[in-house]
């Protein structure tokens, strides 16, 4: 069973092959801001036992590991009743398999250079529900969206069931704004976004923010 934590702590499970990559965001991560690291695991295949002894709000997630790449385990993870968010690692460049992660699931992304502070940023953020998706590497991870036969009119179709309100919060949700953010902007408050946010997930039958960004971007390809 998970330890009791204390109010608004935020656990975090980390997950990486690389013995020296986890060592160093335990150590980044741990004690910072609220974020306690409660585990780590070296594969994908070590993940749902240590979700299930620890309960983690947010997972960071290698995808090149040796026996479960963190595709298909954050693929499984986002299939358990109330599962943890999850947050990808990787290089990008040398990594094809980061959109998929994201349509996985994962909630955002980072690359493994991200400075300290943005990592703690990113489980923060993904804790609270919005993503975290760095406009710079989204940009080029989007390009590489959309490129099957016929995903763009798929795409227009699934969007063209939303009320106009919920279709200008989804336009927002891909362009990285926060509830507060899109509050803002729309002169709404948090919790009406919140609220126009889960309805556009149960509409379009997607899992979180990231994937409603992905798929604005199929319909404006």
């Amino acid at each position: 069973m998970a330890g009791v934590s204390p109010p608004g702590e935020i656990r975090v499970l980390v997950v990486d092959d690389d013995a020296l990559v986890r060592g160093a965001l335990t150590m980044m991560l741990d004690g910072a801001d609220g974020l306690r690291v409660v585990g780590e695991a070296a594969d994908g295949d070590e993940v749902p036992a240590l979700v299930d002894a620890h309960a983690p709000h947010v997972v960071l997630m290698d995808l090149r590991m040796p026996r479960v790449g963190g595709l298909a385990a954050t693929r499984r993870l986002r299939e358990r009743p109330e599962p943890p968010e999850v947050v990808v690692l990787t290089t990008f460049d040398s990594d094809e398999n980061v959109l998929h992660a994201l349509r996985a699931g994962a909630s955002g992304f980072l690359l493994k250079d991200t400075p300290p502070a943005q990592i703690v940023e990113a489980v923060q953020r993904v804790a609270a529900g919005d993503p975290m998706l760095s406009p710079s590497v989204t940009r080029r991870l989007m390009q590489r969206a959309g490129t099957e036969e016929g995903t763009r009119e798929k795409a227009r179709s699934a969007l063209r069931s939303l009320s106009e309100r919920e279709r200008d919060v989804a336009d927002a949700v891909a362009r990285g704004r926060s509830n507060a953010e899109i509050a803002a902007e729309a002169y709404m408050s948090v919790a009406t976004v919140k609220a126009h946010v889960s309805h556009v997930l149960a509409k379009l039958g997607l899992d979180n923010r990231t994937q409603i960004a992905l798929l604005v971007h199929d319909a404006e390809r």
